[in-house]
């Protein structure tokens, strides 16, 4: 194949991501949440416990940057800081009982997107798509830094 082809299909891949975070932001303005908020609320959702520094190793934030946004989600009272048992100078972060509402929006403004988005793609094309994004993410794994993992795996 060519270096060309490589490209093009490299920015589309960007490109996806991109307008699907647009469309999300769109479509979930009325939440009252910054795509700082809802990203940091919908990891800490699959990570509960994680340290600020985590997150914002997760998030590809400065841990500064992330801080603000913690404070902005514990001061609506959706994200509560409690000490670390075994580290004083560290804080673990959980979600409150408060964040359900909102999370709940979220996953259904989620849901509403993936489907109609992937309404009309046939599910092997889908599963075909997959196993092929995960072979690239796997290869760039492979090539990262030592120490370089991936945030996104549960």
């Amino acid at each position: 194949m060519e270096t060309s082809f490589h490209a093009r299909l490299g920015f589309l891949i960007g490109d996806v991501t991109r307008l699907y975070r647009r469309e999300f932001d769109r479509r979930s303005a009325d939440l009252g949440l910054t795509r700082g908020q809802w990203r940091a609320l919908r990891r800490l959702a699959r990570f509960e416990g994680m340290t600020q520094v985590e997150l914002a190793a997760d998030l590809e934030l400065a841990p500064i940057a992330v801080g603000r946004v913690l404070d902005r989600l514990e001061k609506a009272g959706f994200v509560e800081r409690r000490p670390d048992p075994k580290d004083r100078r560290c804080w673990r972060l959980y979600l409150t009982p408060g964040s359900a509402a909102v999370m709940a929006a979220v996953d259904g403004i989620a849901d509403g997107l993936i489907e109609e988005i992937f309404s009309d793609v046939a599910m092997r094309d889908l599963q075909a798509t997959e196993r092929v994004l995960l072979t690239i993410k796997q290869r760039l794994l492979a090539v990262a830094a030592p120490g370089v993992t991936d945030a996104t795996d549960d």
